[in-house]
């Protein structure tokens, strides 16, 4: 599993609840895009409809050596469907319903020769969760470095 890409704000602007795996439809020149990490997962969100699941605001820009005739119509910023099963589309869908949850990519990765997303179910932290957080990490820093000049 080689990791493309992640999503270094969604560790802090939101507390994860619940992580799924999930496939994408890409266009050919697409792959190759996210292959050569041409991608950027910043205001990206899932959004449930119709029973189907939507990757909404990714940027993939167009493959440097796609023919111009593709080239034409590209949409970079366009909805990508999820490939999910029922039952996680179905949960997914309830839960956004409850106030305060949204469903946000955590990463991009492939494994084997598959483009997977790792979508996660999150709620916001406001600003004092947010300072704790800092605090924690930095806490965890400092007893790192003592460990290491021991």
């Amino acid at each position: 599993m080689a990791v493309i890409v992640k999503n270094k704000q969604a560790g802090f602007e939101y507390k994860i609840v619940e992580e799924f795996e999930a496939g994408l439809v890409l266009f050919g020149q697409e792959v190759k895009s996210i292959k050569s990490h041409h991608i950027s997962l910043k205001g990206a969100f899932v959004s449930v409809k119709n029973g189907e699941a939507w990757l909404k605001k990714m940027h993939i820009p167009l493959y440097s050596k796609a023919s111009a005739q593709s080239a034409q119509n590209y949409n970079p910023d366009r909805d990508r469907k999820l490939l999910l099963g029922r039952r996680e589309i179905s949960y997914l869908s309830s839960k956004t319903n409850e106030k305060g949850l949204t469903i946000i990519p955590i990463s991009v990765y492939t494994t084997r020769r598959l483009i997977k997303v790792k979508i996660a179910l999150v709620k916001g932290k406001r600003k004092f969760d947010k300072r704790e957080t800092i605090k924690k990490r930095d806490v965890q820093r400092n007893i790192m470095r003592k460990l290491k000049n021991f």
